[in-house]
């Protein structure tokens, strides 16, 4: 089975005496609360998911993934993973022990302060979330997490006693040690994960079963932190994913499960992201297509496919499905790209969650080239029942 990156699968869950004795010492300790990415990133670090970190970057780390998009050992590592200050906490000094909570008064676990430095966040946000499409600027979804931290980080290995709690999707909730049994109890040998924070429309279907044709099994593996206010909600999404799965999908090479990252619409740098953390979770192949993670146009079409270039052969293990723009063709009646119809422009009708959405907003029922329709039975029922609560 594929190495965890790194070399190593990290856990920093602690059970059993251990567990009892790292509450009671957490009880006695200053507090730094977590907003719900943080929480999300305490999650995945702690069963392994972001391997190999085992705690929040201190700055060492934090300026060279900037910068370089690299651990400070080298290691390829593209987005800062930080935990900031809030207003009214007390910066702890290098050394210090601090529990870590949740904005809901759960007590995870504690956290060594490694050091607490001042980032400059313009500069996470230029060098970090612009693409050739465009430079990022405050408008950038990014921005809107970033203008809202403190002015320090705090970095730092933690252990953690209890996970953040979801009231959602917990049957789906695998980690990359569960994730990786289940490949080996399936006997796939290869695994093609695809990242999703949309419904899968037929685009995205064409991707996932091209791919289904070059590997054994395949991962639909939805993002369900946190996302902008007007992506679809995972609920309705995960009840999209069952409902295409379960009749157009084989099921014995199937799998799903949820991905509790918070989007960070990062494009290329957070396609890398995304790919790190699948060959954690066992993957050996990963999808990327057309705008990988993008938002707006920051991002040129195929940045997140040609960011991979840069890293030598060997440094990221996990392979990259590489996808050009998927479209329903009117001249073959099916699925196709650039690469197998020769339809011109007039004949191709091009997919998109972003088109999808706007769609539904307007009171549109998707065609069937866009998607399947038991899928578009369960959209149109969700936007009907927002706009009624809202009206």
């Amino acid at each position: 089975m594929i190495a965890p990156h790194g070399g190593k699968l990290v856990n920093r869950m602690v059970t059993g005496a251990e567990r009892e004795a790292l509450l009671a010492r957490a009880a006695q300790l200053p507090v730094l609360v977590l907003n719900s990415r943080e929480s999300s990133d305490l999650e995945m670090i702690a069963v392994g998911a972001m391997s190999p970190l085992e705690g929040f970057m201190g700055q060492a780390d934090y300026d060279n993934v900037v910068a370089n998009l690299r651990l400070a050992n080298g290691t390829p590592w593209p987005l800062p993973v930080t935990l900031a200050l809030k207003d009214g906490e007390a910066a702890p000094e290098a050394g210090a022990e601090v529990a870590l909570q949740g904005e809901d008064g759960s007590v995870y676990g504690i956290l060594t302060v490694g050091d607490v430095w001042q980032p400059d966040r313009e500069i996470e946000l230029d060098r970090c979330f612009s693409g050739t499409g465009a430079k990022a600027d405050h408008d950038h979804p990014a921005w809107g997490y970033l203008s809202t931290l403190g002015s320090w980080n705090v970095g730092g290995s933690f252990e953690v006693a209890d996970l953040p709690s979801h009231a959602k999707h917990n049957d789906y909730r695998f980690t990359p040690e569960q994730s990786r049994a289940a490949f080996a109890e399936k006997g796939w040998e290869t695994v093609v994960a695809f990242q999703t924070r949309n419904p899968i429309h037929r685009a995205h279907e064409y991707l996932t079963k091209v791919a289904l044709e070059q590997t054994d099994g395949l991962l639909v593996h939805p993002l369900v932190g946190d996302t902008k206010s007007d992506d679809i909600p995972s609920d309705v999404r995960m009840a999209c994913y069952h409902a295409l799965l379960n009749k157009y999908y084989p099921l014995d090479r199937t799998m799903l499960g949820v991905y509790p990252q918070a989007m960070r619409y990062g494009g290329p740098r957070e396609a890398i992201l995304h790919a790190i953390c699948r060959q954690n979770y066992g993957c050996t192949h990963i999808i990327i297509g057309r705008d990988h993670a993008g938002v707006g146009a920051y991002y040129g079409t195929f940045d997140a496919q040609q960011i991979f270039d840069q890293f030598e052969d060997g440094e990221l293990q996990i392979n990259t499905l590489l996808f050009e723009h998927a479209f329903y063709c009117k001249l073959t009646g099916g699925m196709a790209s650039t690469k197998s119809s020769p339809a011109g422009p007039e004949d191709k009708i091009f997919l998109s969650g972003t088109k999808v959405r706007e769609m539904l907003s307007n009171g549109e029922r998707p065609p069937a080239e866009f998607t399947r329709p038991e899928v578009a039975d369960i959209l149109i029922a969700s936007y009907a029942g927002s706009a009624t609560a809202s009206a």
